[in-house]
């Protein structure tokens, strides 16, 4: 399906139902955050059906998308996964939240003070924005994001990690112009996996000593 303002918000609404049976599930309130990240993807896709219906620019909808995925994403990512894993997991993933809190810190100083602009492109959205220090920026935010869902807890945030890790080398190669809006739109898919951990019931393994426990 080619993306275009109806595909994301077609896209946007289903994962967004998703995202709300998926807090429908949760059984304790530190699981909230990641059981809440397909809703928040969904509603970034919908934000994008705006911005394709704006035909692009720097108005509200590209701001608000710009904020979504670059600051958000970078904190709400890896506190999420920290909060949800097991107490023997926690100490790793301090080291991708600490990542993400300096990374959204400088991305979100960079949106006060430059402006972002979208480009239609065929048949995605291209968003540019004069990045100082890009690449440490785009490791950060890359080590924030997919890496604490490698380390996450259970075997389906893992999965998640690992789709969405691959998702990022293929929107890298195909779509360098339009990468972060690709993956974006690949992670909001992704995050059904999300659904299938609430349903799982299947005890996952604490890494701390190897015993199971719980879901959850």
């Amino acid at each position: 399906m080619c993306w275009s303002a109806t595909a994301d918000l077609v896209a946007g609404t289903a994962i967004t139902a998703i995202g709300v049976a998926c807090v429908a599930r949760v059984r304790a309130a530190r699981e909230l955050p990641l059981a809440a990240l397909p809703l928040i993807l969904g509603a970034h896709q919908i934000v994008e059906a705006a911005v394709w219906r704006a035909g692009g620019g720097s108005g509200p909808a590209t701001l608000a998308w710009a904020v979504v995925a670059l600051p958000l994403l970078a904190v709400w990512v890896p506190l999420a996964v920290l909060l949800a894993a097991p107490p023997g997991a926690r100490r790793r993933l301090a080291v991708p939240l600490a990542v993400g809190v300096t990374t959204a810190g400088v991305l979100g100083l960079v949106l006060t003070r430059r402006t972002v602009t979208a480009e239609i492109r065929g048949h995605t959205v291209g968003y540019v924005i004069d990045l100082p220090y890009a690449v440490p920026l785009v490791v950060g935010y890359l080590v924030a994001t997919v890496g604490a869902l490698l380390l996450g807890g259970d075997r389906w945030v893992r999965l998640l990690g690992v789709v969405v890790a691959l998702g990022a080398a293929v929107c890298a190669a195909l779509w360098r112009l339009e990468y972060v809006s690709t993956w974006c739109a690949l992670a909001a898919v992704a995050s059904v996996v999300l659904l299938v951990r609430g349903r799982a019931p299947t005890a996952a393994v604490d890494p701390a000593n190897g015993r199971n426990r719980p879901p959850g």
